[in-house]
């Protein structure tokens, strides 16, 4: 009897063990295992306004969510599929901080929270602000990233919105081109970027900036700041569409067409809150 306890006992340990192992992380949590920018964020005083704006730019979908007594707004970047994985361009309001590009997103096939946060505070990186299941990740010069692992798509409490949006936008879009991160140091940056993204991503410096190749045709963009580092502007791609007629719609809803003599093809440009946004197609 005693012998066959001791056997059973030991058969548990090793089922236990096995349990284990199986729920362990297979691999490290980073480099992560993109799978591409899915959106970003903005912050503007008035995000009815901005809102309206975007729609008149682009040909696509308004959505809104409750947030902190008021409403965030999403403008999609293409059509709504029923598993809701879209990219998009969120609208929230300032409350007070200076009107930027918050942040950006990038979707990760696993997304280990609690081993990234070890991997980047062992090689001496900032951490994860903010509490709750979302927060942000801060590369060393505070700039943010979100992340999230599939099935993630537009936050499924948004639903159209109720704004009074004219709905007859120019530019059909289809997704995040790329984010352009203005660093103080991009050698300096570029082991951070590393760590998180792998050194297969890092691709040639073209003009002082230096592209991160990630999933689905996705940039993030490093250059060095001319002033305090911030995202400084994010681009979209698009299906063609008549730059002329852009250029006038932009110039009666408030923004501002900016020269771009290094990319002739781009059409470039500053939202009504003078946020700087490329059309790429």
């Amino acid at each position: 009897m005693n012998v066959l306890r001791k056997c059973l006992v030991m058969a548990g340990a090793l089922a236990a063990c096995a349990i284990v192992s199986a729920q362990a992380p297979s691999s490290p949590a980073l480099p992560l295992q993109n799978l591409g920018l899915e959106h970003l964020d903005t912050v503007v005083p008035d995000p009815a306004s901005s809102a309206r704006f975007y729609n008149r730019v682009f040909k696509s979908a308004v959505h809104q969510q409750p947030f902190r007594d008021a409403f965030r707004y999403f403008i999609l970047l293409g059509d709504l599929p029923a598993d809701r994985q879209v990219g998009y361009i969120a609208i929230g309001a300032a409350n007070g901080r200076p009107t930027s590009i918050g942040h950006y997103c990038s979707l990760a096939k696993v997304y280990d929270r609690a081993g990234m946060a070890k991997q980047l505070e062992a090689a001496g990186f900032p951490g994860m602000r903010g509490a709750g299941p979302i927060g942000m990740w801060a590369d060393p010069d505070g700039i943010e990233l979100q992340l999230f692992q599939p099935p993630a798509g537009l936050v499924t409490a948004a639903v159209p919105t109720t704004l009074d949006v004219k709905n007859d936008g120019l530019v059909a879009p289809i997704g995040v081109d790329h984010v352009m991160l203005a660093v103080s140091d991009v050698d300096k940056s570029l082991p951070y970027y590393r760590l998180v993204y792998g050194d297969a991503v890092v691709g040639k410096r073209e003009g002082g900036r230096l592209w991160l190749n990630l999933e689905k045709s996705t940039r993030i963009g490093l250059e060095k700041a001319d002033g305090m580092p911030r995202i400084s502007h994010y681009a979209i791609k698009v299906k063609p569409f008549d730059r002329a007629a852009v250029v006038k719609r932009l110039q009666e809803i408030g923004g501002k067409v900016l020269p771009s003599p290094d990319e002739p093809d781009v059409l470039r440009f500053t939202d009504d809150n003078g946020i700087v946004v490329e059309l790429r197609s």
